[in-house]
């Protein structure tokens, strides 16, 4: 195993270390809700689910890089995935309905995990320039990473709720990031307007949350 090897080795863990944050995030917004036991079941398929789909996106990395405004939709799906993890986050929720249920739970984590993945893997796929040995264990570093920080984010969103509009604002940049970052989206901004690229993520983020904070009012004005 030469220099290359260890470079891309540390690389990845570095690389997935990073972006399984959001990750977790979003998997511990989508879970926390459940039961103690439901909600493991959630954390360990949604996690499946989506180390299944990176794998199949790894499989076709090349073939996904020219679809035309794929991260640009990722990121808008990803932004309505932010919104209506803060609108069900209602304390007067579980009056109405116990909380999610469990399907639900896992099909939010694995759609949310499957346009966040995009970057994960085109960078995975990148540090360990084809050495198909790195790639897995790439692939395979994810699934404790996000099992233990899912879970730890959702423990601490039951002890301080304000984290759930921290974890929203987060997912929202990150969608607006996946916008703007999109080569087609880039094609039609002029080079004077480079500060779209950290303006655009900032103002989806506050677009987002303030829409989420005055539904919520609307929906459950006892929580404020």
């Amino acid at each position: 195993m030469d220099a290359s090897f260890w470079l891309g080795f540390i690389n990845i863990i570095i690389i997935d270390v990073v972006l399984s944050g959001d990750n977790a995030v979003v998997i511990g917004m989508a879970s926390r809700k459940l039961p103690p036991e439901q909600r493991r079941k959630a954390v360990i398929y949604g996690t499946m689910g989506a180390i299944g789909l990176r794998i199949v996106l790894t499989a076709m990395a090349t073939w996904v890089l020219l679809i035309p405004y794929l991260k640009a939709i990722g990121g808008i799906v990803l932004a309505w995935i932010a919104l209506k993890l803060l609108l069900g986050e209602g304390e007067e929720a579980s009056d109405i309905k116990a909380g999610p249920t469990l399907f639900a739970a896992i099909q939010t984590i694995i759609v949310a995990d499957f346009v966040m993945s995009l970057d994960n893997v085109l960078a995975v796929g990148g540090a360990a320039h084809g050495d198909f040995v790195l790639l897995l264990f790439g692939l395979g570093l994810s699934i404790p990473l996000l099992m233990a920080g899912s879970n730890a984010v959702a423990a601490l969103m039951d002890r301080l709720p304000v984290l759930i509009y921290i974890g929203a604002g987060i997912l929202s940049y990150t969608a607006g990031t996946m916008v703007i970052s999109e080569e087609a989206v880039q094609q039609h901004i002029a080079p004077e307007y480079y500060y779209l690229d950290w303006l655009f993520p900032l103002l989806l983020t506050s677009f987002v949350l303030v829409l989420g904070i005055w539904w919520r009012k609307r929906i459950y004005p006892s929580a404020f």
